[in-house]
């Protein structure tokens, strides 16, 4: 499995069209990196929010003004410390403050996540297949804590073109006993890869992960696949 970063995004606006910025980055006239079938194209949270007008007005000074803003984009707060907020998203994500990024943005404005990864991912990988005649798998990533783990990581917000979840329940482990509980979330897996050569300040937003098992590509959603219902959810 390799794991490139794609270089020359520059700078996204509501404006831009990604399909075709990609396009000219990774198709065949581009000259280096080059998108082929069975590839995976990893994209930010900040990208898409940019390209999608999620970029919103804020005093990054006002906890007030910052606070109301968590609270629009939650449907409920779980816990309070400071300015702090742990919250449940529209999405059904839980993160710290709503998943709203200050950082990589202008001064005065603070990015949302896009109202519907899932279908940005999906939206995005049509582009693609139709402008450069690839079939490729796209996930849409973002920088998540981890409850009871110091550190973050990025994670899978939307997808498209991949299961999220390798179900082995009913096969068997290295010993031959068959395993019950266990669910592994490719999408995630694949997503932290990829952030390890985009980084977290090296103005590099995509990467390509080439060299995934062709078994995991199949229709699946975030969404629907991954996110645990609360009836599901010990500690909710």
């Amino acid at each position: 499995m390799s794991v490139w970063p794609v270089h020359g995004v520059g700078e996204v606006t509501a404006n831009t069209d990604l399909g075709e910025l990609f396009a000219l980055l990774l198709g065949k006239n581009a000259g280096g990196l080059m998108l082929l079938d069975g590839d995976v194209l990893v994209v930010t949270q900040k990208v898409i929010s940019k390209a999608e007008g999620r970029i919103v007005s804020l005093d990054h000074g006002d906890e007030n003004a910052k606070a109301a803003l968590i609270e629009q984009e939650s449907v409920r707060i779980l816990r309070r410390r400071g300015t702090l907020m742990i919250t449940e998203t529209t999405h059904g994500f839980v993160c710290a403050n709503a998943g709203i990024d200050l950082s990589n943005v202008e001064d005065g404005t603070a990015a949302l996540l896009p109202l519907d990864p899932d279908r940005s991912a999906r939206r995005l990988r049509a582009d693609l297949r139709r402008l450069l005649g690839v079939d490729i798998a796209v996930i849409i990533s973002d920088t998540f804590g981890r409850t009871w783990r110091q550190g973050v990581t990025d994670i899978a917000i939307g997808s498209a073109g991949i299961a999220p979840i390798l179900d082995l329940r009913g096969t068997l482990d290295a010993n031959g006993r068959e395993l019950v509980a266990t669910e592994v979330c490719v999408a995630d897996e694949i997503t932290a890869a990829a952030d390890l050569v985009m980084g977290k300040a090296s103005d590099i937003p995509a990467a390509i992960i080439r060299g995934c098992d062709q078994s995991w590509f199949a229709e699946g959603s975030i969404g629907e696949d991954v996110i645990r219902s609360p009836q599901d959810d010990l500690f909710r």
